[in-house]
């Protein structure tokens, strides 16, 4: 496939304005929905064979997750699109204000590897509802997924519409080296970067969706066997390889044992006495992130678990207790099933300690202290999380997710990606029968009078 080409086939189809229609872009959103659910045992085997994952997680968190993006989107999507009327200053009478919905143009979607489905194309139904053309790049990754997106795209969309590139660095660059009208990427700090360097050459604004490392927090009011079983769902689902996965825990010190305690009790109750002979436990993408994590773990530290299977690329839960922030594994984000524990006296300590660091994606808190709650949502800058829960801030269409600092910018889901994709056009349709001439030159005393009537 010719890159070049292709981008320039998609701004030839954009231009001839198909796109605009809203009946087009519902009957383009309509055939993806049906080649989903045509496909979903593809999907399925796609992402066993990537990642491992079971059915049923592969559709709470991928197929499922998508489908009910989908759904609002298709709803919504027709208000999302109308115009919409705003006040006219006085002075400015007399005249009407409104506000216009424009797609971008072609838009270039670069997705990861961990969620390789949804994290496709949720991004791709606000791009589609927008208006605009797509290139789509899956993660070279996770190649049954990529296979299966590009089979999807090919039954559903003309490619001068949305069309699938595949590959790995090279096609990465490629892409990035042509004119886009928007980005979206999600993936890690350092290819964000990246990207965003490429994009400043053609002044292409962004959407960029990293990561970091997210904390979650826990102290002596919080109903303690609740949060560690809510924290155990949201550290091992997809095997921690998840970009809001809770990275590291800080726990009061008073109540860390029993923590720990219930802590080991869920993850045996929902992966078994050893992870790795669970067929539904995923495992590590490749060779080179399974001996990453792996030198992670520090055997001195570890309290749970700690064990690992070069043949399956599975790590079992692992808990490293008595953790500095000197220690390696504080150093970058794990995106793996190993959970440093670092400890707080005072909830004021547990808030420097946080804000001391670079902003993260996800914060999770679990107190039952209202003052607590509102001393980290008002004073603690992160992208987005939960109070006394984990992941699930992400998993509805009604909440923009997105980062703050290192971890993103921009953010999508539902109305925001409808957002993300357009460009907002600011338009004041003024009236010819009336003509104010206080604004003209030479200017009176009288007109300076009327002027400071009107604009105060």
């Amino acid at each position: 496939m010719n890159i070049e080409e292709t981008v320039a086939r998609q701004r030839q189809f954009f231009m001839e304005g198909k796109t605009l229609s809203l009946s087009y872009r519902r009957d383009a959103l309509a055939r993806l929905r049906q080649s989903i659910l045509t496909h979903e045992a593809d999907i399925n085997a796609a992402l066993r064979a990537d990642l491992n994952k079971s059915p049923t997680e592969s559709y709470m968190c991928e197929i499922g997750m998508t489908l009910s993006e989908l759904s609002y989107v298709q709803k919504h999507m027709s208000r999302w699109a109308k115009d919409r009327c705003v006040a006219t200053p006085l002075a400015q009478f007399h005249a009407k204000s409104f506000t216009v919905k424009q797609p971008y143009g072609v838009a270039l979607i670069m997705s990861p590897w961990n969620y390789p489905f949804m994290l496709t194309l949720d991004p791709l139904i606000g791009a589609i509802a927008a208006g605009n053309c797509c290139v789509v790049k899956p993660s070279a990754y996770s190649p049954a997924t990529s296979a299966i997106i590009r089979t999807l795209v090919g039954e559903c969309f003309p490619p001068e519409y949305v069309t699938v590139v595949e590959g790995g660095r090279a096609e990465n660059k490629a892409l990035l080296d042509q004119e886009f009208d928007y980005i979206f990427f999600t993936g890690g700090v350092t290819v964000g970067k990246e990207v965003m360097e490429k994009a400043a050459r053609h002044l292409t604004p962004v959407t960029l969706e990293l990561g970091g490392k997210s904390p979650c927090i826990v102290d002596h009011t919080a109903k303690l066997d609740l949060a560690a079983k809510r924290l155990v769902f949201g550290k091992l689902l997809n095997c921690g390889q998840t970009c809001v996965a809770p990275d590291y825990l800080l726990i009061e010190r008073s109540v860390k044992e029993r923590f720990l305690e219930s802590v080991r009790k869920w993850i045996t109750v929902m992966y078994g006495e050893n992870a790795l002979t669970n067929d539904g436990y995923v495992k590590m993408i490749n060779q080179k992130h399974f001996d990453r994590v792996c030198g992670l773990i520090d055997p001195e530290k570890v309290v749970i678990g700690g064990a690992s299977d070069p043949a399956t690329l599975k790590i079992q839960p692992t808990v490293m207790d008595n953790v500095t922030p000197e220690d390696a594994v504080m150093q970058e984000e794990i995106f793996g099933p190993v959970l440093p524990v670092l400890t707080f006296d005072t909830i004021e300590e547990a808030e420097t300690f946080v804000r001391s660091r670079p902003h993260p994606l996800a914060l999770y808190l679990f107190t039952e202290n209202k003052a607590v709650k509102e001393r980290f949502l008002r004073r603690v800058s992160f992208g987005g999380g939960c109070i006394n829960d984990t992941i699930i801030h992400l998993a509805t269409s009604r909440l923009g997710f997105g980062g703050v600092g290192n971890s993103g910018m921009g953010s999508y889901h539902g109305k925001k990606s409808f957002d993300t994709f357009s460009h907002e056009k600011s338009i004041v349709d003024k009236s010819t029968w009336l003509d104010l001439p206080m604004r003209y030159a030479p200017y009176t005393k009288t007109g300076e009078k009327l002027i400071r009537m009107f604009m105060k």
